[in-house]
């Protein structure tokens, strides 16, 4: 069993409960999730299960994007609803401002990333710092925020709710405090659902509870999106017989008629899904395989 299956990560479960959960759904050993999502947080989890899993770095290295909700006039320690509130201020920003404000973030920034992150500094886990009450200095990294709009802004609760559409490596709710601080009176992430990763929508996953009667129905394979999916970008090539033999043996395949530099899906003539596969001008150099 090879392939990738969408899951609508549910609240209070971490990205690795996930992949035990497709294991044990599964019975497949091989098992890996393309992105953490925080406890809090829910949404899009593809997770990789046999040959897919060597997909997993292309599509946690992919953009993504977020409906979050952030609450102004606090600050916590965590930078989300779940840590302890460190400030409280008085809340005086209009709607315009905020839109403004909000506005400036668009584009290639600099985010410095939380303390409560899996980053490691000297082999540890920041975040196992930070529990110890201990704070280190953080490079700041560069990101791109593609887009933000702004789904809802409640003056009188103090809540605003952003639609982000961002690059890999994004802390959103850094960005909720760092949005926070530009209006002058902080900020916190109350929540955060992840909406789009690695071309993946929300509208094309299922809930564990789906997946489960899936499996009770014998119908779970039928929901197992073939790893090729991931590649539909790219055109393809079909190799004959001998072809596709050198190709599974090491041997880079003369062609003609390509494009130099694109990533090629490679199938043999009985449209298995062999490899992807770059053109260096004169031959298909292989970049990731895929056959049995």
């Amino acid at each position: 069993m090879n392939g990738i299956l969408l899951v609508d990560k549910p609240l209070g479960k971490t990205s690795h409960d996930m992949v035990y959960f497709v294991r044990r759904l599964t019975g497949i050993k091989k098992v890996g999730h393309t992105g953490t999502l925080d406890p809090d947080a829910t949404g899009v989890l593809p997770v990789c299960i046999g040959k897919a899993t060597k997909v997993c770095d292309m599509l946690t290295s992919s953009d993504k994007r977020y409906i979050a909700s952030l609450t102004l006039g606090k600050t916590t320690d965590t930078q989300d609803a779940s840590g302890n509130v460190l400030t409280e201020c008085e809340v005086d920003v209009s709607e315009r401002q905020i839109i403004e404000i909000v506005n400036e973030f668009i584009g290639e920034i600099e985010q410095i990333p939380p303390m409560f992150s899996a980053i490691k500094k000297d082999g540890k886990k920041l975040y196992e710092l930070a529990r110890q009450g201990i704070t280190v200095e953080r490079e700041a990294r560069k990101i791109k925020i593609h887009s933000i709009d702004i789904v809802n802004v409640d003056i009188e609760n103090h809540t605003v709710e952003i639609d982000v559409h961002c690059s890999k490596g994004t802390y959103i709710r850094t960005l909720c405090e760092d949005i926070g601080k530009r209006l002058g009176c902080g900020a916190y992430m109350n929540s955060l659902r992840r909406t789009e990763s690695g071309g993946f929508s929300i509208s094309d996953c299922h809930t564990v509870e789906e997946l489960s009667r899936f499996k009770e129905d014998s119908e779970l394979i039928q929901h197992i999106i073939p790893v090729e999916k991931v590649f539909e970008e790219y055109n393809e090539v079909v190799l004959n017989e001998h072809l596709s033999s050198l190709l599974k043996n090491g041997v880079k395949i003369r062609k003609t008629g390509l494009v130099t530099d694109k990533l090629y899906r490679v199938y043999d003539s009985s449209r298995n899904f062999l490899a992807v596969s770059k053109y260096n001008g004169a031959e298909l150099v292989l970049e990731k395989a895929f056959w049995s």
